[in-house]
């Protein structure tokens, strides 16, 4: 799995102009689920992003989680972070997990969020979703569970 993870003030989605999820304070997670990816990789993903640290204290250290501060997570789907652009210029996706399983482990990765009291708001699954945000800072971190070590 990949992730792309935003530090964020505010964040929306929309789909065929209809918000479907919103946050305030929190993290938009950029998902993309990779062919071989398990439970094991939502779960990995999940405990990283409920335990990053990139939230400032109260001498405006990154040293907070998104739990710290009550803060919520906007998942959105994206199997665009597993395009391989290294032969020619248009972008081959052949690594993305097929969708059954992108959407299993997605939604697994939000339930594992939510049983760990965040509020999680999401995209649609295969929607055409234009995300907006405030990205504060900016942060932005980028997480491969593939790149453990």
């Amino acid at each position: 799995m990949r992730a792309v993870i935003q530090r964020v003030t505010e964040a929306s989605v929309k789909v065929a102009g209809e918000c479907v999820g919103r946050i305030d304070a929190g993290l938009v997670v950029l998902l993309g689920v990779e062919k071989g990816d398990s439970e094991q990789d939502a779960e990995y993903m999940s405990e990283k992003i409920i335990g990053l640290r990139i939230f400032a204290d109260d001498q405006d250290r990154m040293n907070m989680s998104v739990v710290d501060i009550g803060g919520s997570v906007l998942m959105i789907s994206q199997f665009t972070l597993l395009g391989d652009v290294r032969k020619g210029r248009r972008p081959s996706f052949t690594s993305a997990a097929e969708p059954e399983l992108a959407d299993k482990l997605y939604q697994h990765c939000n339930q594992l969020l939510r049983l760990q009291g965040l509020t999680v708001a999401t995209g649609i699954f295969r929607a055409d979703m234009q995300v907006q945000l405030i990205n504060d800072g900016p942060v932005t971190i980028l997480l491969d569970s593939k790149k453990l070590f």
